[in-house]
């Protein structure tokens, strides 16, 4: 069973690569799909987020990055998945989750949504705060992974932030 989890990544976090490691434990072939949200400014480029992103799952054989633009479904029938997985963080995400899946379900009946708990470590971390707290020049590292943290720190301009 091929399943997909759809984010935009910017940057990936702890948080989204133990979904994706959990998720490549219970399903056939995960795909990591970068969306490019091109109506927001990101702090990477798409290229640079799948780029960052494949780094990081490079030890799960199963599990392959890919972008797209459009609606998650359409790219979810587009490369075949039968699945979207979805983490929640804390019971604030449960009702917009739950409206993405139902409005999802509505444009691809055939397609299921699978959620996953965040580990209680990474619950509390969004790409958003990091985002925060690496233009404020301070350390990402135990948010994300070190491949990231370097890049967020270069993208700020410190290649050694504060503690």
């Amino acid at each position: 069973m091929r399943a997909l989890f759809a984010a935009t990544f910017d940057p990936a976090t702890n948080g989204h690569l133990d979904l994706i490691a959990r998720s490549a434990a219970c399903h056939a072939e995960v795909i990591a799909g970068v969306y490019e949200q091109p109506q927001s400014g990101t702090l990477f480029s798409t290229e640079e987020r799948v780029e960052l992103l494949r780094a990081a799952t490079a030890h799960l054989p199963n599990v392959s990055v890919r972008d797209y633009r459009g609606l998650t479904v359409d790219f979810a029938r587009d490369i075949g998945a039968s699945v979207l997985v979805r983490g929640l963080r804390a019971v604030s995400d449960f009702e917009y989750e739950f409206a993405l899946s139902a409005m999802n379900r509505r444009l691809a009946p055939e397609l299921d949504t699978v959620f996953f708990l965040s580990a209680p470590e990474h619950a509390y971390v969004s790409s958003s705060l990091v985002r925060e707290i690496g233009a404020l020049g301070r350390n990402v590292a135990p948010f994300v992974p070190p491949n990231v943290a370097t890049a967020v720190a270069a993208k700020y301009g410190d290649a050694s932030p504060r503690r």
